[in-house]
């Protein structure tokens, strides 16, 4: 992607202007949110509704632009294509930005984090890094936007040795853990804060090999590239909660942070 055409992208991603909140009024609507529930701290179910930091930041965005939040619980490879045919109206699923996928919709970015690596606490296997995957078996949720770095590492420095990284995806990252419990994967790798979880809640079963973010990623709100006023009304609630400091609480409260337009920018241009 050319400098000219990520600037002119990244621009329109952080354009919340004045303009765009009187064209675009949702006041009284109901938002149909596309989301994988079964990936925790971002997404989940807590006593049969929605949890986590997605569902709070769209319930801030609601309070601030005065509609409501309809859930529509959705596997996290099929949430691209249900926002695309309109099966639901954003996605808020810690979904993170690539070229291919900022191809094929339409991002307001609110996040920024990383991946760690899980492995069982009595394994010898302990990597700091995906470079010491090679002839080991990787599990982690299905549609990772990492899944290209993963596959090129392979290619390009375990190829060479006579090995591969052993790819193996799973419908949730909670079924990956269970992978990683079982034997049946030597490593899971997931966003950081998920990872943190699962160490959690295994009592001391799995631990985080990895010392620092791997790759890191930003995450944004996914949209039909068509629903521009509905991204302008979003974009405008989204000024709000910054404005009045909600949004920087929640980061915080998730130790995640606010990625900057150079970033976006950065992103777009890399190819996987």
């Amino acid at each position: 992607m050319n400098n000219k055409l990520t600037s002119t992208l990244v621009a329109l991603f952080f354009s919340l202007g004045a303009g765009a909140a009187v064209a675009a009024d949702l006041t009284g609507k109901t938002i149909r949110v596309g989301g994988d529930l079964t990936y925790p701290p971002y997404d989940y179910f807590l006593d049969k509704k929605p949890a986590g930091f997605d569902p709070e930041f769209m319930q801030l965005l609601a309070d601030a632009g005065g509609f409501k939040v309809a859930s529509v619980d959705t596997r996290f490879e099929n949430l691209v294509i249900g926002v695309s045919g309109n099966k639901f109206d954003v996605i808020a699923s810690a979904l993170y930005i690539n070229p291919e996928r900022s191809r094929q919709i339409a991002f307001i970015p609110y996040m920024k984090t990383g991946i760690s690596i899980a492995v069982l606490s009595t394994s010898s296997f302990k990597p700091l890094t995906p470079e010491e995957f090679c002839g080991k078996r990787i599990g982690f949720i299905k549609g990772a936007a990492y899944k290209p770095k993963l596959e090129q590492l392979s290619k390009e420095l375990c190829a060479p040795k006579g090995t591969i990284i052993d790819i193996r995806e799973f419908p949730s990252s909670p079924e990956a853990t269970q992978a990683l419990l079982s034997g049946n994967i030597d490593a899971q790798t997931d966003d950081s804060a998920v990872i943190k979880m699962a160490v959690e809640k295994t009592s001391g079963r799995v631990m985080i090999s990895s010392k620092e973010n791997i790759f890191p990623v930003l995450g944004g709100l996914g949209l039909n590239k068509n629903n521009v006023d509905l991204k302008a009304g979003l974009e405008a609630a989204f000024a709000k909660i910054k404005a009045n400091g909600k949004y920087y609480e929640l980061l915080k409260a998730y130790n995640i942070s606010e990625p900057s337009p150079d970033e976006v920018a950065k992103v777009l241009a890399s190819e996987n």
